[in-house]
Order: structure tokens, then sequence, then C-alpha cells
């Protein structure tokens, strides 16, 4: 089987490094190598890519064994597993394949096909359909990164608030930083598991199916996502199933596409469904901001309006340690209203965090990412020669995805039909239950666990 095995990589948190340094200690490089954590190299053979753990983690040491086993069960061969038995069993036991491709990773099959992100959107819809998923949902996501920014911008302008569904950033908070964080961490679900909830609950009634008769599959340009999937708190245990079943990154579909030989002249188009039934959706849009999630420029411009009465046309960004470290402030008659931040790699982060123990966060929001760049940057889509991101490459995403016309969130009316239809309302208990999820620590007080001197 393909490997994508990752070395060590330098950005690790506190907690990491120990746990890699005790390893080298006790075992020796070679036991590293076998669990794939050092080798750094691509094996070929016979199969698809196996995401290692050290390509959602910097070291496995905060990845369970039974978690590391459900990531590696995430590849091209759980879905073909899953189109055999549809083709064997009798047609009540056949489960419905729903793909569901994150808006980000578009960009990079428009530059792989030499087309604009609409135009490959659609020739990658037909190709999918056209190894086995024919009669299937193939659907984009962009419709609930606009349902997850509307789920964040009610806060008040005195509190700390880190948004973020990157899962590397969630486990290193739940894991070594604590009560330090998890408490100001936004509770709404990332876009990836509010379209689990969205297909495995409103899809899946509207369809006339149980959520487990549903096969989600969700194209990415992380493979972080893969450790996001198999969060304990998104399995619903009496049915056995998850909120999303596999994660597949933008590279392992375009091998996929190489393996099977065909050009993207000989695929044919086809339009994306959408899970909802018929839309009045007006083509592929975007939201606001950067290349990621859009959550800062969207919280900004609506915490502006709401507390101040102050409409924001542009927001502009002051660069601090790095083009991945920045900040945006309002500002009226010389005092400073709101001040947010945007904090992308683990580099970043680990400021961040050493001014949050010293008291000394002026910002009511702080976006974090953990891969540097932004999602655009995924390591999925965008990792060039010597595990580095290609530069050249990821310019030319941001050109695409930059564009798209932006559309508001509060603008689709699909999200207001969704919060009617599907759940109530904005604060009905099943909201609530599909629309959010919480954090925990599992950790001792983070002030026992940092290392001043740690270098990232």
């Amino acid at each position: 089987m393909s490997e994508v095995s990752i070395g060590r990589k330098k950005e690790k948190c506190e907690n990491c490094t120990k746990q890699c340094n005790k390893k080298q200690s006790d075992e020796g490089i070679n036991s590293l190598q076998e669990k794939g954590v050092a080798t750094g190299e691509v094996k070929e053979s016979t199969s698809v890519h196996q995401v290692l753990l050290s390509a959602c983690l910097a070291c496995d040491g905060c990845v369970s064994e039974n978690e590391g086993q459900r990531i590696s069960q995430q590849n091209l061969d759980e879905i073909n597993h899953v189109l055999a038995l549809n083709k064997k069993c009798d047609t009540s036991k056949h489960k419905i394949l729903v793909v569901s491709v994150c808006p980000q990773s578009l960009p990079f099959f428009a530059i792989k096909f030499q087309l604009d992100v609409p135009a490959a959107a659609k020739k990658l819809c037909g190709f999918l359909k056209s190894v086995g998923m024919s009669g299937h949902h193939i659907c984009l996501e962009n419709m609930l990164t606009c349902f997850n920014v509307q789920k964040t911008h009610y806060f008040s302008n005195t509190v700390h608030y880190c948004r973020s569904s990157m899962p590397r950033w969630i486990r290193y908070a739940e894991r070594v930083l604590g009560s330090l964080v998890t408490p100001h961490i936004c509770t709404a679900r990332s876009p990836q598991q509010i379209m689990g909830s969205l297909v495995k609950d409103f899809f899946a009634r509207q369809q006339k199916l149980t959520p487990d008769q549903i096969f989600h599959v969700v194209v990415a340009p992380c493979f972080d996502k893969k450790l996001e999937a198999v969060r304990e708190e998104f399995y619903n245990s009496i049915l056995e199933t998850r909120a999303v079943d596999c994660v597949l990154t933008s590279g392992e579909i375009l091998h996929l596409m190489e393996q099977s030989k065909v050009t993207v002249e000989e695929v044919d188009s086809a339009p994306l469904d959408h899970v909802f039934g018929e839309t009045s959706d007006p083509g592929m849009t975007r939201h606001e901001g950067r290349g990621s999630e859009g959550f800062l420029e969207h919280i900004f411009k609506h915490a502006a309006k709401e507390l101040f009465g102050i409409d924001v046309q542009e927001i502009v960004y002051k660069t601090l340690r790095n083009r991945d470290f920045q900040e945006v402030a309002l500002e009226r008659d010389g005092e400073t209203l709101l001040q947010f931040a945007a904090v992308y790699g683990f580099r970043n982060i680990q400021t961040l965090v050493h001014r949050m123990r010293k008291g000394k966060v002026p910002y009511q929001l702080v976006e974090v990412l953990s891969c540097p760049g932004g999602c655009l940057s995924g390591r999925g889509q965008a990792e060039g020669e010597g595990g580095r991101p290609d530069r050249t490459l990821v310019q030319q995403m941001e050109d695409h995805y930059s564009s798209l016309p932006v559309r508001l969130p509060e603008s689709n009316p699909e999200v207001q039909r969704l919060y009617q239809d599907w759940l109530d309302c904005h604060d009905s208990p099943h909201a609530q239950q599909c629309l959010h999820t919480q954090y925990k620590n599992h950790t001792q007080p983070p002030s026992h666990m940092l290392n001043s001197d740690m270098q990232w």
C-alpha cells in the first residue's frame, strides 16, 4: 500500500516533543520508522495513499491506537469496498454515497485541470461519478461554511474568543493548554461536521434513509480533517455510524485520476448536486476574507455594525511577526473599539499562547489555523519538495479562489430555509445538537507543561 510518511517536523507542541525525545532514547530511530513517523518518503505500491499519523500531527503521541487505526482506514480502498458491497448485496442493504467537496479544494483542481473554478468543479464531479459514484450525490460544502460563519457572530466585545476548526490546534488545546484555552473556543462545528449533520440527519430523512445507510465522503485540502472525522462526539454509537465516514485529500483524488489514466478532456462535466433538493443557488461563490473559512472578516464587520453602528466596507490587515500573524482593528476618535487577529501555523500559535499566559492578549477574537498560509496551503494539496508548501501553487490557488464572487451568509436563502425546515429555529435544541460541539481538558494545568526554551 502506498504510504505518505512525513518526517518529524520542528513545529511540534511541547507535549509531542517530549514524547518524541523519549521514543528516540528508549526505542531508537528504527522504531519510529516502523510507526511511519520518520521516513519522509513516498513508497509506490498498488493502492492509493494511506495517510500516517504524522500527516495529521507532528507526532503520534496525542493519537490513540484506536484513532490511528480509524485514520488509516480513511482511504480509497474503503470507498471501493462500499461500492463493491453495493454490487453484491441486496438493494435494501445498499449504502448511498454522498461526496462533499470543500471549497478550498476546488482551486487546486482548477490549476491541475487548467480551467476556472466552476468548470473544474463540474469536471471533478464528472470524474467521481465515472469511477463508480454514478447515481450518488456530489455536493459543495460552501453553503455550510456560510452556515458555520453565521453561527459564530454572537459574542461580547469584552470576551477573548478563539475561532478554529483545525483538528491539530483543537487537539493541542485539549491535550496541552487545557483550561487556558478550551473555555474560549467557539463551539460552532466546522463546515465539515455541519455538513455531516446535514447529510446524516436532514438529507437522510428526506431520502427516507437511516444515517447508517449513507456513506459520507469529504474531499478536503488537509490531512488533519481525517483526525477530526474520528472524534468521538461525531460518532453515533446506536447506529454505529459517523457524521463523516471518510476524508480524502485533494492530492489523493488527483492520484486516483492518474491511476485511472484518464485525461481531463476525456471526463464529461457534471453539475454538482444539492443535498437539500432544488435550490436557487446563483452559482459558485465564496465568502469574504482570505482563502480559509472567512470567520474573522465576517464577524468583524458584523460586530462593528451591531455593537457600534459602523459599516465596515474594507478590512485592512496589519502584519505583525509575518504574513501569518496579522491583526485588524476598528478605531473611532482615537479609541480602539475592536481588535481581532489571524494566527496561522504553530510557530505563531506558540507566540499567541505565551501572550495568553502573560495576560497580554488584547483581542476579542482570534482566528487560529494550524496550517501556515491557511486552508489553501493544506498539506493534502499544497505540499512541495521537502515537505514545504509549493509557494507558486499556493499563489495560483489564492488567485483562483479570489476570482469567485462573494456571497454574504445572511443573503443566502438556503441557510434560512435550513433553519426553518431542518432545525426549527436558530436557538432550538436541535440546532444546538447539530451545529455545536464541546471541547474537553485532557491534561494537567498548562502552567506545569510549558518549556519556555522550546523551539518550534
